[in-house]
C-alpha cells in the first residue's frame, strides 16, 4: 500500500499525546506459571505467525546493576500471555518459540530484551522485528512504545506502572493492564506497518485489527 508518510514523520508533542484516548488492551490474559500452562499456550502461540513481544524487569536503582527480565508477555490475535519467571524459570521450552525464524517477534528495544534473556538460557532469537528500527529507517520521528501508538493510532497508552516491581509472585491488575497491552500494542503496531509497506510482506495474510477501547483507565 502506497501513503504520504509526513503525517507518520510529524513529532507528537506531549499535549497532543495526553489529549488523546487512553487506549488498553481488554481481551483475554492468561498469566502463565507452570510448565502445562505453557504447553497449553503453544498452539495460540503458533497459530498465526505474529507476536507482540516484550518483557519487564525489576527497576535497579544501584548504578551499574541490572536485573534479569522478571515477566515476558507475547501476544496474539485472540489473547496475551504473560510468563512468570520467577514462577516459571525461562529455559528451553522458552527458547525454542523465540528461536523459531518462522514466527515473527515485533516489540521496541527487542533485540535487548533478548540479550537479557539469553543470560538466563542461552539461545540463537530469530524472527525479531524492532518496531523503533523500522521507524527510524523510514525516518519517523516516533521510536518509542507510546509514541508509535499515538502517531499509527492516535490513542495514549499508559506507562505509569514500567517502575513498578515485576519480580512480585502475585502482579497487581495494573501491572496485568499495563503489561498486556504493551505487547498488544507491539503487535498492532506491527501489523500496520506491515499494511503499509514499511515492512516486507512475508508472512501470512494481513490480520484483521480487533476493536479499540478507549475507555479510560488506571492501566
Amino acid at each position: 500500500m502506497h501513503m504520504d508518510l509526513t503525517v507518520l514523520r510529524r513529532r507528537l508533542s506531549g499535549d497532543e499525546i495526553n489529549a488523546m484516548p487512553l487506549c488498553h488492551y481488554e481481551g483475554p490474559v492468561h498469566v502463565l506459571r507452570v510448565l502445562e500452562d505453557w504447553k497449553q499456550a503453544l498452539p495460540d502461540l503458533r497459530a498465526d505467525g505474529v507476536l507482540g513481544f516484550d518483557t519487564e524487569t525489576r527497576p535497579t536503582f544501584r548504578k551499574g546493576r541490572v536485573n534479569a527480565p522478571s515477566l515476558i508477555q507475547l501476544a496474539t490475535e485472540r489473547a496475551v500471555y504473560l510468563i512468570q519467571l520467577s514462577w516459571l524459570p525461562f529455559g528451553p521450552h522458552l527458547a525454542e518459540l523465540l528461536a523459531d525464524p518462522g514466527i515473527i517477534k515485533a516489540g521496541v528495544g527487542i533485540r535487548d530484551d533478548m540479550r537479557e534473556l539469553a543470560k538466563l538460557h542461552e539461545f540463537e532469537p530469530a524472527g525479531l522485528v524492532d518496531l523503533g528500527n523500522v521507524a527510524r529507517a523510514h525516518k519517523l520521528s516516533s521510536q518509542g512504545l507510546r509514541t508509535l501508538a499515538a502517531n499509527f493510532f492516535g490513542w495514549r497508552i499508559s506507562k505509569g506502572s514500567q517502575c513498578s516491581n515485576w519480580s512480585l509472585m502475585q502482579l497487581s491488575h495494573r501491572q496485568i493492564a499495563y503489561a498486556a497491552t504493551d505487547a498488544w500494542i507491539g503487535r498492532l503496531i506491527f501489523l500496520r506497518m506491515r499494511e503499509l509497506g514499511l515492512v516486507p510482506q512475508n508472512t501470512r495474510s494481513p490480520v484483521a485489527f480487533p476493536a479499540m477501547s478507549g475507555r479510560g483507565s488506571g492501566a
